[in-house]
């Protein structure tokens, strides 16, 4: 890494240049840096990007117009190298809008090698006897000036992947998973990243609430909103002002003094001394209230299938029984036969063909290919068994009112007078 010439873009004018030149380029190594940790809203702050000869440092921090990066990476001719893209794609399209067409995507393609590490540090020290440096993946990316340091660790992420893609693609191409993973970047560009707008009720979603009362929640909500003003106006992540679990104890104890407040947060402590009065109101408040509380959100609603219940079930365990073989006999992962959510689609469908079969949403058409017969073999055979076992449990039905009904009448013949 120490002989690639390393490009600094931190003007309008660079960024011109830099994306001239990338895009003669046929494949680019891509990563981003963001602030998460550090200030209340997230941002990106740094894009690195590599091609065949340099390391380029692009910072969004002090340029006006990202646009022409924009274009380079919706370029569906040029091949854009991730590592666990999700993150990084859902930030540069909250942030700047982008579109990413033609990724690939090393964390996913090492899952289907069933590689005993993934990560993207652990692959560069495998392959090509890399020691990243893992100091700064909590630093504080929007600091400036980046020093020396900063910089070394943050090229590092793009620096390897192009050599890494041609490593790996070698690898898929030889155990004839090239195609399946490619169905897996087609599916990943696809995907979309909503932004929930804020609302002053957000705290309604927050976890382990369910256990609190009305006037709890009254409460909870006044020092929800407490926290998330002093967030905003200090640029703080909200549960770097005071955790969740302070919230939620405050919720049930409901201190309306600085000495009971004291009892349940340790009185010396930073978060009292700053926020204490503020707390001790938003208390007040909460209990003062009176206002209709939110409801809470409705859970993501499970998918409708055509069969439910025990029977499904018992399919999926099936199911599950199935991919353990196969995994043991083909000698994949389990990424490869299929996850819990796709044999769920399955067991809840019960496709009768592989036609069928392919137009499951859950399903990719690698699977179908691959597995799809096999698929269709296990649910024959458990409606065949399905259907033994009803016909057994009916015919055992059958039989058992006859007895009682002799049974009534005979007690019936007992009790009747004699004429």
């Amino acid at each position: 890494m120490d002989e690639t010439p390393l490009i600094m873009v931190e003007d309008d004018a660079t960024l011109l240049e830099v994306c001239e030149t990338l895009a003669k380029e046929p494949v680019i190594g891509v990563d981003t840096e963001s602030d998460s940790m550090h200030h209340y809203q997230e941002k990106v702050c740094l894009i690195q990007i590599s091609d065949s000869e340099r390391d380029y440092i692009v910072d969004p921090l002090k340029i006006d117009d990202l646009s022409p990066l924009g274009a380079i990476f919706a370029d569906p001719e040029k091949v854009k190298i991730f590592h666990g893209a999700d993150y990084d794609l859902m930030c540069m399209n909250r942030d700047y809008g982008f579109t990413i067409i033609n990724l690939f995507d090393t964390m996913i393609a090492s899952q289907f090698l069933d590689l005993p590490r993934v990560g993207l540090a652990d692959l560069c020290g495998a392959y090509f006897d890399a020691e990243m440096d893992k100091r700064y993946q909590r630093h504080d990316w929007a600091e400036r000036p980046l020093l020396p340091e900063h910089l070394d660790y943050a090229r590092g992420d793009s620096h390897y992947l192009l050599a890494l893609r041609e490593l790996l693609i070698f690898k898929l191409q030889r155990l004839g998973r090239w195609e399946i993973v490619q169905e897996e970047f087609r599916l990943l560009e696809q995907k979309n990243f909503p932004v929930r707008e804020f609302s002053p009720d957000d705290w309604i979603r927050m976890k382990r609430i369910g256990h609190l009362e009305d006037d709890d929640r009254r409460v909870l909500r006044h020092l929800w909103r407490l926290r998330d003003v002093t967030a905003r106006e200090l640029d703080r992540p909200p549960y770097k002002v005071f955790p969740d679990r302070v919230l939620i104890l405050l919720s049930e104890k409901k201190p309306t003094s600085i000495e009971s407040l004291k009892r349940h947060v340790r009185g010396s402590s930073t978060m009292v001394r700053r926020y204490g009065d503020g707390m001790v109101e938003a208390v007040q408040k909460g209990l003062e209230d009176s206002d209709p509380l939110p409801r809470p959100p409705r859970k993501a609603e499970k998918p409708r299938y055509r069969y439910s219940g025990r029977e499904a079930e018992r399919l999926f365990e099936q199911l599950k029984d199935w991919r353990k073989a196969v995994i043991s006999r083909d000698r994949v992962p389990m990424v490869m036969v299929g996850n819990n959510s796709q044999l769920k689609a399955v067991a809840g469908e019960r496709p009768e063909d592989l036609e069928a079969m392919s137009k499951l949403d859950d399903l990719r058409d690698w699977q179908v290919a691959h597995y799809g017969e096999e698929l269709l073999e296990q649910i024959a055979l458990f409606e065949s068994d399905s259907s033994g076992r009803k016909k057994a449990s009916k015919e055992t039905e059958s039989k058992a009112p006859k007895k009682r009904r002799r049974r009534r009448r005979k007690s019936s013949d007992e009790k009747t007078p004699a004429s």
